[in-house]
């Protein structure tokens, strides 16, 4: 995965109606730690990263890349938001578009966070990269992602196997203006 090309980084923080999208601070170090070290977020992610190995490893500033965002509620990180160019993707149909991903703290989850902040991020990608298809890979096992996927507009394109489990491939294809 690589950054997302000539686009500027960081944008200007994005407000959604509760959320804000923004680069990564200081500040945030503490709830990257706890994002990576969750058994709950990395369920279906291959397992969580030992907390010891990320207080040593993890920079002061985590998450400081193009197509990172991380995503604030009320002056707190709740999750991050990743867009990046699957140049090395495993799947010839995912192979060079831009890819969402995102891991939000278990505190966060159920109160609609994930599909405001994505659909946010996606707002700004399609300004920035218009008629930019966006794929979405997932575990099918995983039926939160699975119904966020489907409320942001991703379509299935095929399904495969990979670390051991059957994973979902969706694609957002560009929303074409009316007129």
């Amino acid at each position: 995965m690589t950054g997302l090309g000539t686009v500027a980084w960081p944008p200007a923080p994005i407000k959604t109606e509760r959320l804000v999208l923004r680069e990564s601070e200081a500040r945030d170090r503490t709830a990257f730690i706890e994002l990576h070290a969750s058994p709950e977020v990395h369920t279906y992610l291959g397992g969580p990263r030992s907390r010891d190995e990320l207080e040593r490893e993890m920079p002061e500033v985590p998450g400081q890349w193009p197509g990172s965002f991380v995503v604030d509620l009320d002056g707190a990180m709740i999750g991050q938001i990743l867009l990046r160019r699957a140049t090395e993707h495993r799947r010839p149909a995912a192979a060079g578009k831009a890819d969402l991903g995102y891991l939000f703290l278990p505190s966060a989850w159920g109160s609609g966070y994930a599909a405001e902040a994505c659909a946010a991020a996606l707002g700004w990608l399609a300004g920035v990269l218009p008629g930019e298809p966006v794929v979405l890979t997932t575990q099918t096992a995983n039926v939160g992602s699975m119904r966020l996927a489907a409320k942001l507009g991703f379509t299935e394109v095929e399904r495969f196997e990979a670390w051991d489990a059957e994973q979902w491939l969706g694609v957002r294809s560009p929303v074409t203006p009316l007129g």
